[in-house]
């Protein structure tokens, strides 16, 4: 019997940071662990959306390399046979079945979605790409491709998921049982706990979260800043004139930060760290401490990710991939015999 499919992925392009380590690694591959032998887990690295913004495309491969190492880093286990870790450009059938997919979607639809809207605004209109207007037809594809029924989503993306959905829906309404529905978000949250996400803040900007996009880096803690640098980051970070430490992501979202940014380095819950920190006055203090714990964490996981065995690495992405073709292949080509494209024969 086949095991049902989760489903999850990081873009490829830029560093990861702090945010991305605590709010979606770790998430993803402890849930990895939890459901493995019962479910078959996708972890893809979605390069080809890394066109719907700029990137530099010189760097683009070595970064996708660079960021699954991050993940065996952090702890994925290659050796789970359930596992199938691979990059979605080296799997030709997205493509192809994006195509197959954009010809069933209205521009009306794509255009209202949160997601172009935001980022052509930020772009300007004459930067924003069809790529960034029909990105949500890709994630469609994705997700498909592999007839998954989970696919953890964020806020940010649970629009996307729906109209993965809604498409799923009307090609099997046109042309047959095509593709398996992914649950919907509400079953998605129950399905993996509905927790709202972590959002680690911006140092400089604490009512923004961390971002691997933003053009100031110097309040974001990259996974690969050097500890000195992230030490010099966490000491000029924002603080506020009150002068008394207490947790209050509202009153106080700089100085709540810093205290969760040291919660989750010294693995404690944020409310035991909050207590012994609460109604001291030495903001600096606080920094001291958190610039300490964040220079021991990057210089532990940089001589992690030093010591992956690349050609290991190299190994179980070629075997995930092989075995991926076989699955999306067999998918694209049902699809392409109902569209007419293949013969049913």
């Amino acid at each position: 019997m086949t095991k049902p499919v989760i489903l999850t992925g990081l873009r490829a392009n830029n560093d990861l940071h702090l945010g991305n380590y605590f709010g979606a690694l770790l998430p993803i591959i402890e849930m990895s662990k939890r459901k493995a032998g019962k479910y078959q887990i996708n972890l893809f690295v979605p390069d080809l959306h890394s066109f719907t913004t700029p990137v530099d495309h010189h760097l683009l491969y070595a970064q996708t390399l660079n960021n699954i190492k991050l993940f065996v880093a952090a702890g994925l286990d290659l050796g789970d046979p359930d596992l199938y870790l691979y990059r979605q450009s080296f799997i030709p059938a997205h493509s192809e079945l994006t195509w197959i997919l954009d010809c069933f979607t209205g521009v009306g639809e794509m255009s209202r979605t949160t997601h172009f809207n935001d980022k052509s605004t930020t772009l300007g209109k004459e930067r924003a790409t069809i790529g960034l207007l029909n990105y949500p037809v890709l994630m469609a594809a994705d997700i498909l491709l592999y007839n998954a029924t989970y696919v953890p989503v964020g806020d940010d993306q649970s629009q996307h998921l729906e109209f993965t959905r809604d498409l799923a829906i009307r090609m099997n309404g046109r042309f047959g049982e095509l593709f398996t529905v992914p649950k919907p978000v509400n079953e998605q949250h129950k399905f993996f706990g509905n927790d709202s996400g972590l959002r680690i803040k911006d140092l400089v900007n604490p009512t923004t979260k961390m971002s691997k996009s933003d053009s100031q880096p110097r309040g974001v803690i990259f996974l690969g800043d050097s500890p000195d640098q992230a030490a010099r980051k966490i000491m000029g970070a924002t603080t506020d004139s009150l002068n008394c430490i207490k947790l209050d992501f509202e009153k106080q979202p700089a100085i709540s930060n810093l205290l969760q940014i040291l919660s989750l380095l010294q693995g404690k819950d944020l409310k035991e760290v909050a207590s012994f920190w609460e109604g001291k006055t030495s903001y600096g203090q606080l920094k001291t401490v958190v610039s300490t714990a964040v220079t021991q964490f990057l210089t532990d996981f940089q001589s992690s990710v030093k010591a992956i065995d690349e050609h290991e690495l190299l190994k179980k992405l070629k075997m995930s991939e092989l075995s991926m073709n076989h699955q999306a292949n067999d998918v694209l080509e049902k699809v392409q015999q109902a569209v007419g494209l293949r013969s049913n024969g």
